[in-house]
């Protein structure tokens, strides 16, 4: 269905035209925005990664949320499935599904999102508008030589698991939104509405990371995925984690570890990594600014020690299913 509210509305091409065609500054970008298809030339010799994910006002964002952090948000979580696979990034597609046309709440969300656009090198090339609930779904298109994508399956025995950044810092912050807090300059809520995917440290861990995901459903989630994949088990130390600015002082030193475990949305890098690279990761991150922080290690038997049992859950939006 195309979006045509009603004839003093701008249409949906007006709507695209207004606030996401901008010139392309890829020189890959063949054709872009406004078109039947996008055409893109890949870089040659390199293996393209494509992922998409799909936002949802009430379900993966408050519908109240500041639409410049919506625009952010919905770009970032794709974003950060490149950077766990060590892809540069190189172009997006949006399908923007809203209620209304908003002019002024439109050119807020395209704001957060096109600054996330400058800041991570990619370029928006195409999508479409429709009417309904709001949502977005991005499509992000990277790119990485062949066999240097971190992948989830590369992990071994001995192993080091660490992670990027800190933990639970997103969980924190939908509790401070849920509790009243609109202060974007809160750690705690930046966190959870404008995460930053790790593109960098992606790039930078290739050759020394033997696996790696983005830690979107929660540590435990996610690291089950990991080890799965890998055919492996592994022994994590809670103790080990490093919590969110503010984190304890706002849930206390249980909830914090909880929410580090389990909550989800921190959009960190979970990785494998040999013990003889570790030295050199760190070396390599510390010129991003960005701690690395080992918390258990991997092994050859099956399961997961070192945490209760009953901790293991994570985001999950069929919970009888699995990811």
């Amino acid at each position: 269905m195309r979006y045509h509210p009603d004839s003093a509305a701008p249409s949906e091409f007006e709507l695209i035209a207004r606030h996401f065609r901008r010139p392309a500054r890829d020189a890959g970008v063949v054709l872009g925005v406004g078109d039947d298809c996008t055409l893109l030339a890949p870089t040659p010799g390199q293996q393209l990664a494509v992922s998409v994910d799909t936002s949802v006002a009430g379900v993966h964002f408050p519908g109240e949320a500041p639409p410049s952090t919506v625009g952010h948000r919905a770009l970032a979580v794709s974003l950060s499935d490149l950077a766990a696979m060590g892809a540069r990034p190189r172009w997006c597609l949006m399908s923007l599904t809203l209620a209304e046309a908003d002019d002024a709440w439109l050119a807020d969300f395209a704001a957060g999102f096109h600054g996330l656009c400058e800041s991570a090198g990619i370029s928006l090339v195409g999508g479409d508008v429709t009417r309904g609930q709001l949502a977005i779904g991005v499509t992000v298109h990277g790119e990485v030589a062949p066999d240097e994508a971190l992948r989830r399956d590369g992990a071994r025995p001995g192993d080091l698991l660490a992670v990027t950044g800190s933990l639970g810092g997103a969980h924190g912050g939908l509790r401070a939104w849920q509790a009243g807090e609109r202060d974007l300059a809160h750690p705690l809520l930046r966190a959870y509405l404008l995460p930053q995917p790790r593109l960098a440290a992606g790039l930078a861990l290739r050759g020394l990371a033997s696996a790696a995901i983005d830690l979107s459903d929660g540590l435990l989630a996610d690291l089950g995925h990991l080890l799965e994949a890998s055919g492996l088990g592994a022994t994590l130390d809670p103790e080990a984690l490093p919590l969110g600015e503010g984190l304890v002082d706002a849930l206390g030193p249980e909830a914090a570890c909880q929410a580090a475990l389990s909550g989800g949305d921190d959009y960190e890098l979970l990785l494998a990594i040999p013990a003889e690279c570790l030295d050199e990761a760190r070396r390599r991150l510390a010129e991003l600014a960005l701690p690395l922080t080992v918390i258990g290690r991997c092994e050859a038997a099956p399961g997961l020690r070192g945490v209760a049992s009953g901790d293991a859950g994570g985001w999950q939006h069929f919970p009888g299913g699995r990811k």
